[in-house]
């Protein structure tokens, strides 16, 4: 916490203990500041930041439809949708995650490489408003994509893209920007150089994005493959965000609500555990 006197006040005049911090509770100025910081950053270099994800996630649409035939209807849950439309949110709530993913894996990781993290531990900061302010960027990051990729998605042919169930599609949406922003942050800890981040991203968060379901139903899986799409989180994120556009889901949405809520909370309280500690930050 800050022990930083108010403006105009000198500091012998603060009559308090040795300690005792003078910013008692939230640090809104200070916690405005470095999320407003983490979204300048990523926004300098948009076309790289948004513009870039947004196109090779619509590619990944394009190459899919013109390899189907866009024809071919999907069996998710009650229903049969075209194949564009059910793969469609899938990739929106995909390219969101990825973003959220690389833009918290970089913040602290290019302090620590740069030798700048003091920047980070310095100011009047608690750790919770620290983790707050990274996260806030990084989800704004990753609405950045989404909103990108849907609005683009509008002028595919083929693909109808209307909001159904706007509580399933803002909740998975930002559940799901919240936990790789949090495996994101947890990286860029560990890691010590970028070559550990792109690792995590290569082998770890790519394969389980593609083996979620978002271009397959996992109803037409042998069982083996079913119960490993059911213990992947982003399986649960995909499909309940897709219920969003479609009121249909190969899973059951409250329980992978849940779920992703739990994991949220875990990570959150294991990255606040890691920052306090100063755990690869402080050596």
């Amino acid at each position: 916490m800050s022990s930083q006197p108010p403006i105009g006040q000198l500091p012998s005049t603060i009559k308090t203990a040795p300690g005792v911090p003078i910013i008692r509770n939230v640090n809104w100025g200070g916690l405005r500041t470095l999320y407003i910081k983490e979204v300048r950053r990523f926004f300098k270099v948009q076309l790289q930041t948004v513009w870039a994800p947004a196109i090779t996630t619509l590619l990944f649409l394009v190459i899919f439809t013109v390899a189907t035939g866009g024809k071919r209807p999907v069996h998710v849950g009650s229903a049969e949708v075209p194949f564009a439309d059910f793969i469609a949110p899938g990739l929106i709530v995909m390219g969101m995650m990825q973003s959220a993913f690389a833009n918290s894996s970089f913040s602290l990781l290019v302090g620590k490489i740069q030798g700048t993290i003091v920047d980070y531990l310095m100011p009047p900061l608690s750790t919770g408003e620290l983790l707050v302010a990274m996260i806030g960027g990084a989800v704004t990051r990753a609405l950045c994509v989404g909103g990108a990729v849907f609005v683009a998605m509008q002028f595919w042919p083929g693909v109808h893209l209307v909001p159904q169930h706007g509580l399933a599609i803002v909740w998975f949406g930002l559940l799901g920007s919240i936990f790789l922003s949090l495996v994101g942050l947890m990286t860029s800890l560990w890691a010590e150089k970028f070559d550990h981040a792109a690792a995590v991203q290569n082998f770890a968060i790519a394969p389980l994005t593609l083996l979620s379901g978002t271009f397959y139903s996992v109803d037409n899986l042998a069982p083996a493959f079913q119960a490993f799409s059911h213990i992947n989180p982003f399986f649960y994120i995909i499909s309940g965000f897709r219920y969003g556009f479609l009121l249909d889901a190969d899973s059951n949405v409250l329980l992978g609500g849940a779920v992703v809520l739990a994991i949220d909370a875990v990570l959150a309280l294991v990255c606040y555990r890691l920052i306090d500690s100063g755990w690869r930050l402080k050596n």
